[in-house]
């Protein structure tokens, strides 16, 4: 889910064990020259789609990295099968409260441009969070610090 930490956490994780750090949103921004907000706006979330479903596939092809997908990657059958079958994955999970305050003031996320996110933001973990539950782990974030969620995440890296 957008705002869950998954970059700002994913990052800490790749540091500490000397992997690459591979944020598949800002790899798109890069290669369309254009931040993820005009990508949606110019261009549209179908294309937005495709190109992610192109970046995350071929970022999956790496060894030894942290990969941050986007919010809605997960929930494309192309990659969630291909996450699933040649990585190791977690749901960070967090409250939709939560959630809202971290997204609010955030005019960069196109799903959430709009009045009310709160019901957006509510709507949306609705429908993800069936999907979010297939991922191979899952860590309940609310009363953890960004430092304790990385430690989590590495335990289930060493068991593989």
């Amino acid at each position: 889910m957008m705002g869950a930490g998954k970059s700002t956490v994913g990052k800490i994780v790749a540091k500490k064990q000397d992997l690459e750090f591979v944020d598949t949103d800002t790899n798109i921004e890069k290669k369309c020259s254009m931040k993820i907000l005009e990508i949606f706006r110019k261009k549209g979330e179908k294309f937005f789609r495709s190109e992610e479903e192109k970046e995350v596939l071929k970022s999956l092809k790496k060894n030894n990295c942290v990969i941050a997908l986007g919010g809605g990657a997960f929930i494309n059958e192309n990659i969630r099968n291909s996450v699933l079958k040649n990585a190791i994955s977690v749901w960070l999970d967090v409250d939709v409260n939560t959630l809202n305050q971290r997204t609010k003031w955030n005019q960069k996320r196109p799903l959430l441009n709009k009045e009310n996110n709160q019901k957006k933001i509510n709507k949306l973990y609705s429908e993800r969070k069936n999907i979010y539950k297939l991922a191979n782990h899952r860590i309940n974030c609310d009363k953890l610090g960004k430092k304790n969620i990385a430690e989590k995440i590495m335990i289930f890296y060493e068991k593989y």
